[in-house]
């Protein structure tokens, strides 16, 4: 948690505090026998253990599965590890190295270029959605049988999971197209592909029908191109890809997205700008969905933005009543109010250094 807190980014700490909204902080010596026997009590009173450590450290600090499901067998156990509990891999994982490993780098980006790293954390994200989903289903079948159980999600299995639209196609055909990179202009289908607008590239995204190959011509100011006998039908737009894609590429650069939006919007073709995040920030209709906010930082005395909330629930919507706490914040309050703690002994475990 230090080290994110550190990363330089804005004037506020941005990463950490966006992350960490509406949690409590508290920070226990796990070394110590007191402060294990203080986790011990929060495990006694909570719903789920989740951690992003080792088994085997885990283990070390009599954490495990065994010894935390004896205290309370209503327990959800939740570990995200790097690449499985099982097997022999064992070493540090990050999105990086997760997403080369799984094959997903080598599958994008144009042939004789450079791998390209899908960033954003995407990876990392999939793993904390892949434990949140696990989490849900243990807690269903605990509030039907009243038995906790232990779980895992790894950043091995959730990319493994983000490719899965393409990993699975090779491993129903064993077909090197589905697991190099492919050239754009040699695509199975030009009517679904990236073009250069005038000012930015646009995503056309058509199924290669007659009828969208109709409409799309009647959009494009290339009046030869409807007549065009090798590209009159599915198969010999496909055969001539190549030559069909450098048509549309002259075709389209002549307006910039927006227009084709306006245009293609009328004939019903689907397409979309490909913006940046400076786009992105400023699209109304990811404020009007509450997918950006704004909220007090305590941190600069201000509003800042953040990303906002993924899901709205009808009867029960989220909200951001807090940025992240600084480590430990809530130490004492949780000990006090949650665990029944006094104030001589929260005196005493600060003498003993089992909190800070």
């Amino acid at each position: 948690m230090r080290s994110i807190k550190a990363l330089p980014v804005g004037d506020w700490n941005q990463y950490f505090l966006v992350i960490n909204r509406n949690k409590k902080s508290i920070a226990l010596d796990l070394k110590k026998p007191a402060g294990r026997e203080i986790m011990y009590r929060l495990v006694e009173k909570s719903d789920v253990f989740l951690s992003n450590m080792g088994v085997e450290l885990l283990e070390s600090w009599q954490l495990g599965y065994d010894k935390l499901s004896a205290i309370n067998p209503r327990l959800v156990y939740a570990t995200n590890t790097g690449y499985g509990r099982f097997g022999a891999v064992n070493k540090p994982s990050f999105d990086m190295t997760v997403q080369a490993l799984t094959g997903l780098m080598a599958r994008l980006g144009e042939p004789a270029q450079p791998p390209i790293y899908l960033g954003m954390g995407s990876g990392d994200a999939y793993g904390g959605l892949m434990s949140a989903l696990g989490i849900m289903l243990a807690l269903y079948h605990r509030n039907r049988t009243g038995k906790g159980q232990m779980l895992d999600a790894s950043l091995y299995g959730a990319q493994l999971f983000l490719t899965a639209p393409t990993l699975q196609a090779y491993l129903a055909t064993g077909s090197e197209q589905y697991s190099k990179q492919q050239p754009r202009k040699a695509t199975e289908n030009p009517l679904r592909n990236r073009y250069p607008a005038k000012d930015k590239w646009v995503f056309l995204c058509l199924a290669n029908t007659d009828e969208n190959w109709s409409r799309l011509c009647q959009s494009l100011d290339d009046a030869g191109l409807a007549s065009e006998a090798r590209f009159d039908s599915v198969q010999k737009r496909r055969r001539n890809a190549k030559a069909l894609v450098t048509r549309l590429d002259k075709a389209i650069k002549r307006r910039s997205a927006g227009e084709w939006m306006e245009r293609w919007r009328s004939l019903g073709i689907v397409a979309s700008p490909i913006n940046n995040l400076a786009d992105l920030a400023e699209d109304p209709q990811a404020w009007a969905n509450d997918y950006f906010l704004e909220t007090y930082c305590e941190e600069v005395q201000r509003q800042v933005k953040i990303r906002g909330l993924p899901i709205g629930l009808s009867k029960t919507p989220g909200s951001v009543w807090g940025l992240g706490p600084e480590l430990g914040q809530h130490t004492e309050l949780i000990l006090t109010e949650t665990l029944g703690y006094s104030w001589e002994q929260v005196g005493e475990f600060k003498e003993q250094g089992v909190i800070p």
